[in-house]
């Protein structure tokens, strides 16, 4: 069996790392994957849970396996991204490392070698998770300054697993739990924009109602146009496919872990016909439908990057000529 990379598994808001186990359970028993899942502070009934707590849970779980000399591949869902992306900071291979100098390394240490999203997003480095959003809530939780967490106000089976059969939706809704404000408001000057660091992939669910799957194409493109490599996929999905299309979701990880280390994993499950579903997005000249489903929000997405890089270079431009004064 190929030296494979250990999996750290990151959930997103109000979610256990459980949300996760329908995956996690062929990955490890048929391909033997190595799994870690991640318990965030803020989604553990402490309102002072802050987003360092989660990047630093997140970390202690990629250095535990990085400091044996394990490679890893961090999976994150919604929220999670943005501490997934950066809990990478300075686990990737040092981009000036000549090949020789990096091969020497591995032998010492392992490092983070891919980063795959679920309906998340690419976290701007300084930016907290509600910056974007100039502070403002979706329409689908509030927050409560008295409890000190964000309450949804949506029903759960409604936000996050509408394609799952009425009772086990009912269950992974009862799973659910607190989510701290302060880890959503506070805490830019930790994050970091790791998918600038790795290769990344991206799972797209088109039926999201959490995160509108146009926005997901928007920032995709951002993305790219910012100088990341992004795989891009989609499945006909709510905002959890890894509950709802677990084999469609395995299949997509092994085909991004083989991308990642350029071994192969095994045998790729059998989807029963339903892989037909997953789609990988980009507008077509003889199918104008991908025009607008496709090709408006990533280019949209593109002028955005373009954007975030014009401001960012302003930005240093202005501070070496006036700081420095």
């Amino acid at each position: 069996m190929p030296n494979l990379p250990t999996i750290v598994f990151i959930p997103g808001s109000w979610h256990r790392p459980i949300c996760y186990d329908k995956i996690i359970k062929p990955l490890q028993e048929q391909y033997k994957l190595k799994c870690i899942r991640v318990t965030l502070p803020s989604t553990s009934g402490n309102p002072a849970a802050t987003f360092k707590d989660d990047i630093d849970a997140a970390r202690e779980a990629i250095s535990s396996e990085t400091t044996n000399g394990r490679d890893v591949v961090v999976i994150a869902h919604s929220y999670g991204g943005m501490v997934g992306n950066s809990a990478i900071k300075g686990f990737a291979h040092p981009r000036d490392s000549t090949p020789l100098l990096a091969s020497t390394q591995t032998q010492a240490t392992g490092h983070v070698i891919g980063l795959i999203l679920i309906a998340s997003g690419f976290t701007l480095t300084g930016l907290a998770f509600m910056d974007p959003l100039f502070g403002r809530p979706p329409p689908a939780w509030r927050v409560n300054k008295e409890t000190g967490y964000a309450e949804l106000v949506t029903p759960p089976r409604q936000l996050f697993y509408h394609d799952l059969p009425a009772d086990e939706a009912e269950y992974w809704a009862s799973q659910l739990t607190t989510q701290s404000l302060k880890a959503l408001f506070e805490g830019g000057e930790h994050s970091y924009a790791g998918w600038m660091d790795v290769p990344a992939w991206y799972i797209g669910t088109v039926e999201d109602q959490g995160l509108p799957v146009v926005m997901q194409r928007l920032s995709v493109g951002m993305a790219r146009e910012m100088g990341a490599h992004v795989e891009h996929r989609e499945m006909q999905t709510s905002h959890s496919p890894f509950l709802s299309r677990p084999e469609e979701t395995v299949g997509i990880v092994l085909e991004a872990i083989e991308a990642f280390t350029g071994q192969s994993v095994g045998n790729k499950p059998a989807m029963s016909g339903r892989g037909k579903e997953i789609v990988v997005p980009g507008a077509r000249l003889w199918q104008p439908l991908t025009w607008y489903r496709f090709g408006l929000p990533l280019a949209f997405g593109h002028i955005l990057g373009r954007g975030v890089l014009i401001f960012g270079w302003g930005r240093r431009i202005w501070r070496s000529r006036f700081m420095s004064r």
